[in-house]
């Protein structure tokens, strides 16, 4: 049986509520994927704050009325991208939310002092939903749904350690999760040495080996196409900040030339993590508003 459709939702910017040097900034946009057949769906992903969760939920009932959601896939450990696990399964006891091994231990991490209470409540204070767990550990590297088979392309790293996209042979369909980015500035504060970004360029060319039609960016703005394209974008961003870096000579200037080589991308304020990084500072601390 043919899949029905495959929908992408976009978050709003959350605002963030410390100041990037200086500087008010919100987070960048979200996708979340949704596949689905006669009777179920798959979701790829989730949101952070309670209220874009919210959104979502009444999106997927506007977008797949009826249907059971069994899965809910987390491309990586980010919490940026599971965070509205929790009510999302309260809206649907029985969706199972899987990832990796390495992801569901990733996540782990998220929730220690150090990130949960330094980095996402600092961030969003009382906008993400309390308790969090992670999803469970999927044992294998495929699943189905309908008789379709959903395959996970682990990666190794891209902004994050131990990434993977999730590929749908049946419609040619990667959701590429922070792997690919869209018109949005990359995030490169993990991504923090040449080989680091070399393997994220390699990641690029695993996905581009499936011949996939369509690409979903983790990050993008709302309407932009989901094209292939978005995969040699993503290469050349990574391409022009290794050579930005090997010449800077402070975090500034690494942020001035990326917004000038990428003036239309969405959020700039994520360059400082990277330039930060680049140059061994905190890729983390910014100053707190007042």
């Amino acid at each position: 049986m043919p899949f029905s459709s495959s929908d992408v939702w976009v978050s709003s910017r959350l605002p963030i509520a410390i100041q990037r040097d200086g500087q008010s900034s919100a987070f960048s946009p979200i996708s979340c994927t949704l596949i689905h057949g006669a009777n179920e769906a798959i979701l790829v992903d989730t949101p952070i704050s309670i209220t874009q969760t919210e959104e979502l939920i009444r999106w997927i009932e506007d977008t797949a009325p009826g249907k059971t959601l069994r899965y809910i896939y987390i491309t990586h450990g980010h919490g940026d991208h599971w965070f509205g696990l929790p009510l999302l399964q309260k809206r649907w006891p029985s969706a199972r939310a899987i990832a990796t091994p390495a992801t569901v231990a990733h996540s782990q991490g998220q929730l220690t002092p150090d990130k949960l209470v330094n980095i996402w409540t600092r961030f969003f204070p009382d906008q993400i939903y309390q308790p969090q767990k992670p999803a469970e550990p999927w044992p294998s590297l495929t699943f189905t749904m309908e008789g379709h088979e959903f395959r996970i392309i682990e990666v190794g790293h891209t902004d994050t350690h131990d990434s993977t996209a999730l590929y749908v042979p049946d419609i040619r369909l990667v959701v590429a999760g922070d792997i690919v980015y869209g018109d949005v500035h990359q995030f490169f504060g993990e991504a923090d040495t040449t080989s680091k970004r070399r393997e994220w360029l390699r990641a690029l060319d695993t996905l581009e080996s499936l011949q996939p039609q369509t690409v979903v960016a983790g990050h993008k703005r709302a309407g932009t196409v989901d094209g292939v394209f978005n995969i040699e974008n993503t290469r050349q961003y990574i391409l022009a900040f290794e050579e930005v870096t090997e010449t800077a000579s402070s975090p500034e200037e690494i942020y001035r030339r990326m917004q000038e080589l990428f003036p239309s991308r969405i959020n700039p304020h994520a360059i400082l993590a990277g330039a930060k990084a680049a140059f061994g500072q905190n890729a983390y601390e910014f100053k707190t508003a007042s």
